[in-house]
């Protein structure tokens, strides 16, 4: 899945000229950074009792709020997270999905020409543009409204695979990521690279399906680059900056939960009326 809305990490800074593209040293750290953090993945996901984020105690504990229907995010950096004039965030959230199999999962996360009827109104539009068996190439429009309206486009590559059944997975990759200005506007474009705020400069997210204990776990862990922190505002921003993705991550979870609950309700409902009918 795509990160969707864990794809919606922008540092929102209001006013103020934009700072560009991101140097060429912000993005060898931002690849190195990601190169550590999906070897740690690719290990994990290669069994069972690793497949989860977290020791066991700490599943444990995560276990109690997530079956009280909470989202449960953690910070995640590690150590090389500061880069000169651009942040890295790392985040991993975890949801639990009551009655679900992970099949109605990805029923949601895969109808990437209607994820606007499940992630509304942080995705404006979506569409998969081609799709070679596990492979998806997909555009999403997304929106954040939070200090000032941030309109992007961006497009993913994703991959799904699974270890079995019960343990499934994807990974999204952004390929490019345009601000717009004027968004359904006469005079809409793309914010020339020059010009851009900096407010998402990469986004890959990590997506794991595990199911168990009667619903389906969903765990998600960001990763993405945006602008650092102006000079002089560390004080007064640093904080804030940090936080809009941790809850971008916490509403597309809950989002992905109740998409899930809402089209098994709708389902069932359907069934029932179609017995009602024949009997």
């Amino acid at each position: 899945m795509i990160a969707l809305i864990a794809l919606l990490a922008v540092a929102t800074i209001p006013g103020g000229a934009g700072p560009g593209q991101p140097s060429e040293a912000a993005l060898k750290a931002y690849d190195d950074y990601v190169a550590k953090a999906e070897d740690q993945i690719l290990r994990e996901e290669r069994s069972v009792e690793s497949f989860l984020i977290g020791t066991t105690e700490v599943r444990d504990r995560r276990e109690l709020a997530l079956r009280r229907g909470k989202v449960v995010v953690d910070d995640r950096r590690m150590a090389t997270a500061e880069i000169p004039g651009g942040l890295i965030h790392h985040w991993v959230g975890t949801v639990f999905i009551q009655g679900a199999i992970v099949a109605d999962v990805m029923a949601v996360v895969q109808d990437y020409d209607h994820l606007a009827k499940y992630y509304a109104p942080e995705v404006v539009s979506s569409r998969l543009i081609s799709r070679q068996g596990d492979d998806f190439w997909i555009a999403l429009r997304t929106r954040d409204r939070r200090v000032i309206t941030v309109v992007m486009d961006s497009e993913y590559v994703v991959h799904y695979g699974r270890l079995d059944r019960e343990h499934q997975f994807s990974f999204s990759r952004s390929t490019r990521v345009a601000e717009i200005a004027d968004a359904g506007g006469a005079h809409e474009h793309a914010v020339a690279e020059a010009d851009s705020h900096g407010y998402l400069w990469r986004l890959n997210s990590y997506w794991r399906f595990v199911e168990a204990g009667g619903g389906v776990v969903v765990q998600c862990e960001a990763i993405s680059l945006t602008r650092g922190v102006p000079t002089g505002l560390a004080w007064l921003m640093g904080r804030y900056l940090r936080e809009i993705p941790r809850e971008s991550l916490e509403e597309t979870l809950g989002a992905t939960r109740d998409a899930v609950a809402a089209r098994r309700d709708s389902m069932r409902a359907e069934q029932s009326t179609t017995k009602t009918e024949h009997r």
